[in-house]
């Protein structure tokens, strides 16, 4: 049986496929591509406000994933739409920092000939091990609406972390979705000052995250998490796959 439900939730069914989907697009592109809109201001102003919007998204993205947050979050909506509200402003903010980025004129770094297609390559791969590694996951939900789904279908929600097990591309690295990220920053062919700009800082912000995120997975797991993260590196596959 069907629970009844108003327009709210398909709104917020709507909102987050519509914000998730256009930002995760114009950040794919904004990466492969590289645009931004030309600063008419001095370089160091137009790196100061390409600065301030990646801390934005990062003060965001990493602020309301937390669980303290979403405890406090739960007294002002249920907690079947924690996934979808995320995901709604995260899509928001990640669209404004693609729209409003003033791109640098100055070039660090600029590959030509088989060195710019070892680059295209790399992201080539990047692309294919992402996908390859969401697979991996089962059942995967990056726009948090299985929960809001299943309500409306009347089912029970699901409580708590899924079996632990470890397939794919989690053998190599334990984070490998991160990998694919850094991987396809640090290969685009053509590094400005606002790219280099925003490779190190996201690169940090990556790394701080998935160190943040561990804490919660050994909260999650247990002991399994932890024989899993010291035979597997986090984010670099310097060592062959691993059974766990």
């Amino acid at each position: 049986m069907r629970a009844p439900a108003g327009s709210g939730p398909y709104i917020i069914l709507g909102l987050t496929a519509v914000t998730g989907v256009a930002s995760l697009t114009l950040f794919a592109l904004f990466l492969l591509i590289w645009g931004g809109s030309r600063s008419p201001s001095l370089e160091s102003s137009a790196l100061l406000w390409d600065a301030g919007l990646s801390l934005a998204f990062f003060l965001q993205h990493s602020g309301m994933v937390r669980r303290p947050f979403r405890a406090r979050l739960a007294a002002l909506v249920p907690h079947r739409y924690d996934g979808a509200v995320y995901a709604i402003a995260s899509g928001l903010v990640l669209g404004a920092v693609v729209l409003l980025w003033r791109r640098g004129e100055t070039h660090v770094l600029l590959l030509q000939g088989p060195w710019r297609w070892a680059a295209r390559a790399c992201s080539l791969v990047a692309i294919v091990v992402f996908y390859r590694s969401v697979r991996a996951l089962g059942s995967f939900d990056p726009f948090g609406i299985a929960a809001v789904r299943a309500h409306l279908r009347g089912r029970s929600e699901s409580q708590g972390p899924t079996t632990f097990a470890v397939v794919g591309p989690y053998r190599w690295v334990r984070h490998p979705l991160y990998s694919c990220i850094l991987l396809l920053i640090w290969s685009c062919p053509v590094v400005t000052t606002d790219r280099l700009l925003f490779d190190v800082l996201w690169t940090a912000w990556i790394c701080v995250g998935a160190a943040l995120e561990e804490r919660d997975l050994v909260d999650d797991f247990g002991d399994a998490y932890r024989r899993y993260r010291e035979k597997v590196p986090m984010l670099v596959p310097w060592r062959g796959p691993c059974q766990v």
